[in-house]
């Protein structure tokens, strides 16, 4: 596959796909008959983790999911059970030999959760997740009813399952040539908000990036000044040569950024990082958070390949952050923290 500089990268890409939470307002909206299934605790080893979600429907539409294969499957039944008598149930599932082998998932792991058949009565929480305009946290209560965990109300109950939902993490890709229209795109679809730096207006505009896409167009000094985002915002340097790539740097590495990368090989690294400590543009521990080269190790060659290493990499540090973030909420992976992945560009 070429890809050429300047040529729109979006056919493939669609970006107008909707969060779960979105998809649940609408549902919703519908009065559709449908059971949210969540994922409330997992011990050992499982397909999915904890916070993962599903929406069941009554023809066998499924909306997220929970895992897929047979774990899905027992806890679709389980929904369609809680649609027929309209009440809430929970699973507590052993992935061993005789559960799963059929289907090949013997994780030997426990998967427990919870699934909510009136979902109807938590509306106006949904439409507020749904926007995600405000970091909110909601909650299952033991007693099974839906209802925000960050209220004087909510003090001192006892919750089966809570969640904090912030609006999204921001990218901020800086270069619009042929690794930014890939990288781009893909980064809307997994929920990030999305914002373009260069100073050439002929290739920083939605000719060749989705509409949802900030485009910040002019004099490198003035566009770099912007304020990072208070939801998390993290940076990636892809510009069209060393130098520019340099500049860029100048102006962020003593940012509080959640991540910040850029495209290069080891030697880039260790030079830039060398005249940046000698004339004091950055600190040692500043310089030390730049991830350079950039993107998990795939081998990657062509561009659509070096785009999805690098997005790879952003997915994983901002699970990281997230974690951070709310301490209240487990980690994706207690027993595996995101690690400083190494590039193939190189």
């Amino acid at each position: 596959m070429t890809y050429a500089l300047g040529q729109p990268p979006l056919t493939g890409y669609p970006t107008d796909v909707p969060t779960f939470y979105e998809s649940l307002a609408s549902t919703v909206e519908k009065k559709e008959p449908v059971a949210l299934g969540i994922i409330t605790e997992v011990r050992g080893s499982s397909p999915q983790k904890v916070g993962a979600k599903a929406l069941f429907f009554e023809d066998g539409r499924i909306i997220g999911t929970m895992g897929g294969g047979c774990l899905e499957a027992e806890i679709q039944d389980r929904a369609r059970q809680a649609l027929r008598t309209g009440k809430s149930e929970t699973f507590d599932l052993v992935l061993d030999h005789d559960f799963g082998w059929d289907d090949g998932l013997v994780c030997g792991g426990r998967v427990s959760g919870i699934i909510l058949p009136r979902i109807l009565s938590a509306a106006p929480i949904w439409n507020e997740l749904a926007k995600r305009q405000n970091k909110r946290i909601w909650g299952v209560t033991m007693d099974d009813h839906m209802m925000w965990a960050d209220t004087s109300e909510a003090s001192g109950l006892d919750w089966r399952y809570r969640e904090t939902v912030a609006p999204p993490c921001t990218l901020w890709i800086a270069g619009a040539g042929h690794i930014a229209q890939a990288v781009a795109p893909l980064a809307l679809n997994l929920d990030f908000a999305v914002t373009v730096f260069d100073d050439r207006p002929a290739l920083a505009n939605h000719e060749f990036f989705p509409h949802e896409v900030t485009l910040r167009v002019g004099d490198w000094k003035e566009i770099l000044d912007d304020s990072l985002s208070e939801h998390g915002t993290f940076g990636l340097i892809v510009t069209r040569g060393h130098r520019h790539d340099a500049l860029v740097l100048r102006h962020w590495i003593n940012s509080d950024f959640a991540f910040l990368g850029m495209i290069g090989s080891r030697r880039k690294a260790r030079t830039i990082r060398e005249h940046f400590l000698a004339e004091k543009i950055g600190s040692e521990d500043a310089l030390s958070r730049l991830s350079c080269p950039v993107g998990v190790n795939i081998a990657a060659q062509t561009v659509p390949e070096i785009a999805v290493s690098i997005i790879a990499q952003y997915i994983n540090e901002r699970a990281s952050y997230v974690t951070q973030q709310n301490s209240s909420i487990p980690s994706p992976d207690p027993e595996r923290k995101p690690a400083r992945l190494v590039s193939a560009v190189d």
